[in-house]
């Protein structure tokens, strides 16, 4: 009772405690223990100083009390080793059951007949605990046997494609969240607001110098238009930011700077400037690009006037 009461004294101050510390300090708004986390030091402190002065009151309260009263240090004295001996009773018994062995004292009941040089052997059984494993194998091969050589569940090979083709799933799944694995044969275009906004932010930061705010080209082509010197599309918009345009006169590979999703998404922004007007655009560079991907019947023939003046049909989607 005395060891309930210790806890529960120490319970109560610990709470007194915090809320005494969280008057005084907190603003009111957030207790003082996220505001200011050394409080938690302090009071830490307080309870490890009362929880060491329970124990020092109740060594001094046991010493005082067996030198006062010598009947009541034997009787204690008594109750110590009564506890000493009976320690980790129910453990050794049980330990001793498992090894099925005798006790040096009764050793002469299992002593056999035979006598090698004066050397004689012990009839000891063999450890309980062995024994219970090994009927435990036999039930388990005989399970097993019945389950694959009798029923003929599946085998080894099975087994192995389940696996790869659930690991592949599971592959496939993390990759959908894991935008940095974007490469130019997965990247798609990306249309949420936040993507768009975040490749706004890195258009202004990097690329306005050669195409402008407005996409209509200076230094860079005209972004606007359907013209293309690398190609158009996601996945080529996508690898001439990564690796860079034309050797010597095109821009830097930005694949060094930027993260692979987040080139996807300023790859996307830029794609979002096609149709647009922008205030001064440059004129067209490159050939109109046709997505191979489209259907035959959303391609029309459009007619694109040379520096020779010579008109060739090109085609295009709508």
């Amino acid at each position: 009772m005395r060891t309930i009461a210790s806890y529960l004294r120490v319970l109560g101050f610990s709470v007194l405690g915090y809320l005494f510390l969280d008057f005084i300090g907190s603003t009111g708004e957030t207790s003082i223990f996220i505001e200011q986390p050394w409080v938690w030091v302090v009071l830490g402190v307080l309870i490890l100083f009362h929880i060491a002065g329970e124990i020092c009151a109740a060594a001094l309260k046991s010493i005082l009390y067996r030198a006062l009263n010598p009947e009541a240090k034997i009787k204690y004295d008594k109750k110590i080793a009564f506890e000493k001996a009976n320690k980790f009773k129910w453990f050794r018994e049980t330990y001793k059951k498992m090894l099925g062995s005798k006790a040096i004292e009764e050793e002469d009941e299992i002593i056999l007949d035979h006598n090698y040089d004066g050397i004689k052997e012990l009839d000891n059984n063999l450890p309980p605990w062995w024994v219970y494993s090994f009927y435990a194998t036999i039930i388990f091969a005989i399970i097993y046997m019945v389950r694959f050589e009798v029923f003929n569940d599946y085998n080894q090979d099975e087994e192995y494609e389940i696996e790869v083709t659930e690991a592949k799933r599971q592959i496939e799944e993390w990759k959908k969240t894991a935008k940095d694995l974007v490469d130019v044969n997965t990247v798609i275009l990306l249309t949420d607001a936040s993507d768009l906004k975040a490749g706004q932010t890195i258009f202004n930061n990097n690329c306005v110098a050669c195409h402008k705010t407005d996409g209509g080209g200076g230094i860079g082509p005209n972004l606007t238009d359907e013209y293309w010197i690398l190609g158009g599309g996601i996945k080529n918009v996508f690898n001439t930011i990564s690796e860079g345009g034309r050797d010597g006169k095109g821009m830097i590979a930005w694949k060094t700077d930027l993260k692979p999703a987040e080139i996807a998404q300023v790859a996307s922004y830029v794609l979002s400037f096609q149709g647009t007007t922008p205030a001064e655009p440059k004129e067209a560079q490159g050939e109109i690009w046709v997505n191979p991907e489209a259907p035959d019947e959303t391609k029309e023939t459009i007619p694109v006037i040379t520096n020779d003046s010579t008109a060739i049909q090109v085609t295009s989607n709508q």
